[in-house]
C-alpha cells in the first residue's frame, strides 16, 4: 500500500510503499493525534522506518492495497 504524508510548511511530500493495511496505519495516526502523542512511526516494504512529529502532519493518504494480476491485461 502506498502512504503520502505532507508535511506543514514543506513543498515535498513523503511518500513510499508499506505491508502494513490501511486499518492499521489509520488506527496508528488517529491514536497517535487523539493522544497528542509527539511523533508517529511508520515502516516500509523495505524495512526502512519514518518518524514523523504529529505537529507538523498536514494530511496522510492512504492508497488501495494493490493486487497483481497473473496474465494479460486487455
Amino acid at each position: 500500500m502506498e502512504i503520502r504524508i505532507g508535511i506543514v510548511n514543506t513543498g515535498r511530500e513523503l511518500n513510499f510503499e508499506t505491508d502494513e493495511t490501511p486499518d492499521a496505519v489509520r488506527t496508528a495516526v488517529t491514536s497517535a493525534l487523539e493522544s497528542s502523542a509527539t511523533h508517529v512511526s511508520f515502516t516500509d516494504a523495505k524495512g526502512n522506518a519514518f518518524i514523523v512529529p504529529t505537529a507538523v502532519l498536514a494530511y496522510v493518504e492512504l492508497g488501495t492495497e494493490d493486487v497483481r494480476k497473473v496474465g494479460f491485461v486487455a
